[in-house]
């Protein structure tokens, strides 16, 4: 048993161990010895965010996540496919969509070729569309996947997918698990963060939560405006040392209801308290970008006080650059049922920029070596047309499971390669499947876990990440 496991072995026995030899009326001065005697226990149950190491080494310590919820258009963006121009308008060989099913079309749809046009870039001659012009800037620092696929043909099922690892409600996100498997490198601000740029989620707060693992794990959402956080500033009235009396009390109250039931949501209750009181004060220097060169500003696009996905991802480095673990940018905005090139410009317009400024950012302050940045959303686009009268909607993509792209950059993965093969019309992978567990377990590896160790027991079973699939995607590493 390693460190890691020894940790969360331990964590889980205090907890029992406090609450039994309160039953049994041991009394406090034993847990107090035992406390003594291993202090890893103590700190344990009083702080389950302490930095701890992985299973061995990783490339990351830390990752930012910009999710594109909706599911952008591959074909349109990444996965150039010259044949749906020869057979633009024609219906999808029967062959083909043998057995599939759709949200909105019917398997017999025409075919739809894309309207961009596109190009190689780099030295590593990757192929974007038109809409990218920033991505190509930065392609050989990053590895693009064109073959991912999932289980999952709706929204919130293929959010929850993605994050999850299930298409199930109640599993933690990965964020948790990255949180619950490292801890936090801050103890001014949470471990785990999140922005939103645009829109509601389909998956909704699960898509952050901590599912069965402890609630100290799930992602903190910062707000677009005001406070980034509720009720951090004082009211009125309320001086400082009387509300720092406050919260000793209320803390010294917590730690007596912990010793009494020995539940870990105590923990969390205490460490939140806490971690509101210094957020008073790290918080607002976060978020005042103002700092920020005039340079770094226009890379970005970023407009200080003004919420966007590029003030997000400008955000997300100072976050990493504060010792926060894990940063999540959601952006809803790539459901493009109808007008597809219409929407995949509006959305490339909104976040193709700030994308590629991150990675730029990132690599001239050194932090992109061990920072791993992930790109994508919950599946892809048809190759078919979607047009319904009734709904208003021409020209747009339905949902599609079999093929979809991602690309990654930073923290161990192999800059300048592009991955996996799709057919002729875009469909099916024909060359390196990468499933959402692969992508997760690669993910988890680059942070240093053996992603069938990081596991936690609930309900009589140890759950994992990664289920009970998972392979390396050896390709994109280096």
């Amino acid at each position: 048993m390693n460190y890691q496991e020894e940790f969360r072995s331990e964590h889980a026995k205090w907890i029992t161990r406090r609450w039994f030899f309160r039953q049994c009326g041991v009394g406090l001065g034993s847990i107090a010895l035992a406390s003594l005697l291993n202090p890893a226990r103590a700190i344990a149950a009083t702080n389950p965010l302490i930095p701890r190491g992985p299973h061995f080494k990783g490339k990351a310590k830390r990752v930012i996540y910009l999710f594109m919820g909706g599911a952008p258009s591959q074909l349109d963006l990444f996965d150039h496919k010259p044949a749906l121009a020869k057979y633009n308008g024609k219906p999808v060989p029967k062959e083909v969509v043998m057995g599939q099913k759709y949200a909105f079309i019917k398997p017999d749809a025409e075919l739809f070729a894309s309207e961009f046009k596109f190009a190689r870039h780099g030295q590593c001659g990757a192929e974007l569309c038109e809409a990218l012009p920033h991505l190509a800037e930065v392609v050989d620092d990053i590895a693009i996947i064109k073959s991912m696929k999932t289980d999952a043909f709706n929204h919130a099922p293929g959010q929850v997918m993605m994050q999850t690892g299930s298409p199930q409600f109640g599993r933690p996100c990965l964020g948790s698990w990255v949180l619950y498997g490292l801890g936090s490198e801050t103890e001014n601000l949470p471990g785990f963060v999140v922005l939103n740029s645009a829109g509601g989620l389909s998956g909704g707060a699960a898509l952050y939560g901590s599912g069965f693992l402890p609630t100290i794990y799930q992602g903190v959402p910062f707000r677009k405006t005001g406070d980034p956080v509720l009720f951090l500033s004082n009211p009125a009235g309320i001086t400082d040392r009387m509300q720092r009396r406050t919260l000793d009390l209320i803390k010294e109250l917590n730690e007596k209801h912990l010793d009494t039931i020995g539940d870990p949501e105590i923990t969390t209750r205490i460490n939140s308290f806490e971690m509101a009181y210094r957020m008073q004060a790290s918080a607002p220097e976060l978020m005042d970008v103002s700092k920020e060169s005039e340079d770094t500003l226009k890379m970005y696009g970023a407009e200080p006080g003004k919420p966007s996905f590029a003030l997000n991802c400008l955000l997300a480095r100072r976050l990493i650059e504060r010792g926060v673990r894990f940063v999540q940018l959601f952006h809803e905005g790539w459901d493009h049922h109808s007008e597809v090139v219409k929407g995949v410009k509006d959305q490339a317009g909104k976040t193709d920029k700030a994308s590629a400024a991150l990675i730029k950012d990132l690599k001239q302050r050194g932090l992109l070596d061990d920072t791993l940045v992930i790109w994508g959303g919950e599946f892809g686009r048809t190759p078919m047309v979607e047009a319904n009268a009734d709904f208003g909607r021409k020209l747009g993509r339905d949902h599609h499971p079999q093929a979809f792209t991602m690309w990654l950059a930073g923290g161990g993965i192999k800059p300048g390669v592009t991955i996996g093969e799709t057919d002729e019309l875009g469909f099916h992978v024909v060359k390196d499947k990468v499933h959402v567990h692969d992508l997760h377990a690669t993910i988890l590896h680059l942070l240093g876990f053996d992603h069938t160790r990081l596991t936690y027991r609930f309900q009589g079973r140890d759950f994992r990440l990664t289920d009970v699939e998972g392979e390396l995607v050896e390709k994109i590493l280096t």
